[in-house]
């Protein structure tokens, strides 16, 4: 039995769901390197949620690739001041697009990522071997 595209979409919408509390309460209650690691390995997390809920047929893997490029391409694009400018003007665009840019970021959208492509492929291969 194969998850449908529509059970993928609420499944993915529901983490999401997640992953944003989860960030907000760390935000909330704690500071400094904990906070910051953390939102941004989190808000990769979403991304890759966010992927698989627009193409729910996605290989994980592949999900996860498109969520880390996503993830950087934010990042360099905090270079050229654009998001800086439109995270003034906007909260949604704050938490979407970020302020400046952080080249140790770059290093933790993977964390965010990487355990959830190893579960969904884990999920996967049982699947299909409880099919066979």
């Amino acid at each position: 039995m194969s998850i449908t595209p529509r059970r993928c979409r609420i499944l993915m919408l529901s983490a999401a769901a997640v992953f944003l509390a989860v960030a907000l309460v760390i935000r909330a209650t704690a500071g400094g390197g904990l906070e910051q690691h953390s939102g941004t390995a989190l808000y990769g997390s979403m991304v890759w949620a966010g992927v698989l809920f627009l193409r729910p047929r996605t290989a994980p893997l592949s999900a996860g690739a498109a969520a880390v490029a996503f993830c950087w391409a934010v990042e360099v694009a905090q270079l050229t001041g654009i998001p800086a400018a439109l995270s003034a003007r906007s909260l949604v665009a704050r938490l979407v697009l970020g302020v400046q840019f952080d080249p140790v970021d770059l290093a933790w959208y993977p964390v965010g990522v990487l355990p959830l492509v190893a579960l969904a492929q884990l999920v996967r291969h049982t699947r299909r071997r409880r099919a066979d």
